[in-house]
């Protein structure tokens, strides 16, 4: 995780952006906390959306390892043969048809060498140490029917990050974004506009 924040800060410096909004959805949250734990002076703030503090810092050993080996396994199968709906969680019921399929065909173009290495990243990462250290607003963005990311790993993170606001939104999963994108866009915008004022 630590070289992907490297990565992510040395784009950021090459697009000259001065302390920018950083927003991560499930693994890219943990990738924005290790970013944070780099260079704590280089983003604004921060929107962690179904996030974790990397699997070995929000979830219990043994369903880390469940996790891991699934993705081990998904890296493995061919193109288009990946099912979304076969990873137990991954969005509710309020997932509209048209946008499942978007995420099929997005999940279809996987790269087995960057699934496993992001899986192995995302299963070793352990981030609770930096959370007390955020001093940046941050907002927690959940759908209550998050089974990938559920309410207690969100109300873990907003007890230890000092300057947070946890919102949660009703009925929605893990792909809340997808699910929902104009309860997602007001959610953020609220946030947003709110550090203008």
């Amino acid at each position: 995780m630590a070289e992907y924040a490297d990565c992510l800060a040395r784009f950021i410096d090459a697009l000259g952006l001065e302390r920018p909004h950083l927003l991560g959805h499930s693994w890219g949250s943990t990738l924005a906390l290790e970013l944070y734990r780099q260079r704590p002076t280089l983003v604004r703030s921060l929107v962690l959306v179904g996030a974790y503090a990397g699997w070995a810092g929000s979830l219990p050993p043994k369903d880390v390892e469940q996790r891991l080996q699934f993705a081990l396994r998904t890296a493995n199968i061919g193109p288009n043969e990946f099912d979304p709906a076969s990873m137990p969680g991954l969005f509710s019921d309020a997932m509209p048809h048209d946008r499942a399929e978007e995420l099929a065909r997005i999940m279809s173009e996987i790269r087995p060498v960057g699934t496993r290495t992001m899986a192995y990243a995302l299963a070793e990462a352990d981030l609770r140490d930096v959370l007390p250290r955020i001093d940046v607003p941050t907002l927690l963005l959940y759908g209550d029917a998050d089974q990938r990311s559920p309410l207690r790993v969100a109300r873990e993170l907003h007890a230890c990050i000092p300057r947070s606001t946890l919102t949660v939104m009703p009925g929605l999963g893990h792909e809340c974004y997808l699910e929902s994108a104009t309860a997602f866009e007001t959610e953020l915008r609220k946030f947003l506009l709110g550090l203008e004022r």
